[in-house]
């Protein structure tokens, strides 16, 4: 579970900006090559988090798409499948860009 290790450094960036405050909800966009499983990525962020300001802290996922452009026909779209085939031709001779990023979008603190 490769979440754990994203968790790890997401958690850390969490803290440091909640600067003591106890955290209600992240909102993170994070790229489709990261291939991050939404409920994985919830139970990584709960272990990572026990203990912490963020412990009993939501994850919202935002999964952001990859550009694809099609070496073939020319055709560019997004796409959230790795292993895409062009969608106007259906070449897979296709070059994926983008759908890397991880970010932390949005924190927010418990009332209190």
């Amino acid at each position: 579970m490769h979440e754990i290790g994203l968790c790890e450094g997401v958690v850390e960036t969490v803290l440091r900006r909640a600067a003591g405050r106890p955290v209600r909800r992240i909102r993170l966009r994070a790229g489709v090559r990261h291939a991050i499983v939404p409920e994985s990525m919830s139970q990584a962020f709960a272990l990572v988090a026990a203990g912490t300001e963020a412990a009993s802290a939501t994850v919202d996922l935002v999964t952001v798409p990859a550009r694809l452009r099609c070496e073939t026909c020319g055709a560019e779209a997004d796409t959230v499948d790795l292993l895409a085939v062009c969608p106007s031709c259906g070449s897979d001779r296709v070059r994926l860009t983008g759908g890397d990023e991880l970010v932390l979008e949005s924190i927010e603190y418990r009332a209190g």
